[in-house]
């Protein structure tokens, strides 16, 4: 299979969060003297030609100047008051053209190119199935995370997610023959907190 002929897949970089737990917004934290939202863009460059999507809060234009020089689409989401879900709904209407969709929080802060390409190259061998990071849960069985590529079919489902915890359950709710869970060791660790910047700027040193 050409470059020509693979299946689209759209990149959207979530990013309209409050950070209320960071006290500052996380795709403008700093790690290496590089914003997470600028680290994120040229992490997804890697992987498309695409304009790569950044779902963002209204007041913006920090965001807009750390995006200079690459190819971006801003969606403003003035709902995110009601949660991740409404951040999903926004980049899945964007992307309805698509074939399918990968959900990129910014803040993944040592996110590997690696661990994205092995989410990628197996979603490229199955490209119908929902292919997202395992998360372990202690006693239980895995769930499935982000990053998460969503294909079309399931574009219906994700427009009437709710919540903080919607997509996750739109994924569990999936027969096992429908998801592929991926580990992602580098993507385990986000920044919610203070703690995790710094945990974030200490990795990233060494």
């Amino acid at each position: 299979m050409n470059a020509a002929t693979l299946p689209k897949l759209q990149i959207v970089i979530l990013a309209a969060g409050f950070s209320s737990r960071l006290g500052s917004p996380k795709a403008l934290a700093r790690v290496r003297a590089q914003t997470l939202l600028r680290r994120t863009l040229a992490l997804a460059a890697r992987f498309t030609d695409a304009k790569t999507i950044v779902v963002i809060p209204r007041q913006n234009l920090r965001y807009q100047v750390e995006a200079r020089g690459l190819d971006v689409v801003f969606a403003a989401n003035p709902g995110r008051a009601a949660g991740l879900s409404s951040s999903v709904r926004r980049a899945t209407w964007l992307a309805r053209y698509s074939t399918a969709l990968l959900l990129l929080p910014v803040d993944l802060a040592v996110l590997q190119p690696r661990d994205l390409a092995r989410l990628i190259s197996r979603w490229r061998a199955t490209p119908r199935r929902v292919l997202a990071r395992r998360i372990e849960v202690a006693g239980g069985a895995p769930h499935g995370g982000v990053p998460l590529i969503l294909p079309r079919w399931l574009y219906p489902r994700a427009l009437a997610i709710t919540g903080d915890i919607g997509l996750r359950e739109l994924v569990r709710a999936l027969p096992a023959e429908q998801r592929v869970l991926v580990d992602l060791p580098s993507a385990a660790l986000d920044v919610d907190t203070l703690r995790d910047l710094r945990k974030a700027r200490r990795t990233a040193r060494r």
